[in-house]
């Protein structure tokens, strides 16, 4: 059960982490895939976050995941970057662990100069 803190940490990975699958259930249950993609994507190779301009970042309340999201090159346009595969669990969600995986990976793709696109899907990511 997570705990009540606002501190976190933030950072790169490169390697999806430890107890991963319980995340993805999680989020499957809210009817939530981008973390069954990312883990789809991440086993078969076609997605790691390795690209120039590209990073994977996860957030951490006392070792217990939190959140993740990224920035991948846009498959629409290549020239440009796309954040994505952004989650964040129910019981951290309105405390700021979204907006600073955000803030984590735009501070990343900075010296890349290139845009960056996000598409939401549905109400509450259009807010976030």
């Amino acid at each position: 059960m997570p705990r009540p803190t606002n501190v976190y940490t933030i950072r790169r990975i490169v390697e999806l982490p430890d107890h991963f699958d319980q995340f993805l259930v999680e989020a499957d249950a809210e009817g939530f895939d981008t973390l069954s993609v990312l883990q789809d994507e991440w086993r078969n190779g076609s997605n790691r976050f390795q690209r120039s301009g590209e990073i994977l970042a996860l957030a951490t309340i006392h070792d217990e995941i939190a959140g993740i999201g990224g920035i991948t090159q846009d498959f629409v346009d290549s020239s440009w970057l796309r954040m994505r595969r952004f989650y964040v669990r129910p019981a951290y969600r309105r405390r700021g662990v979204g907006r600073q995986i955000a803030l984590y990976v735009l501070e990343h793709a900075k010296p890349f100069d290139r845009q960056i696109a996000l598409y939401a899907d549905g109400p509450e990511a259009e807010a976030f």
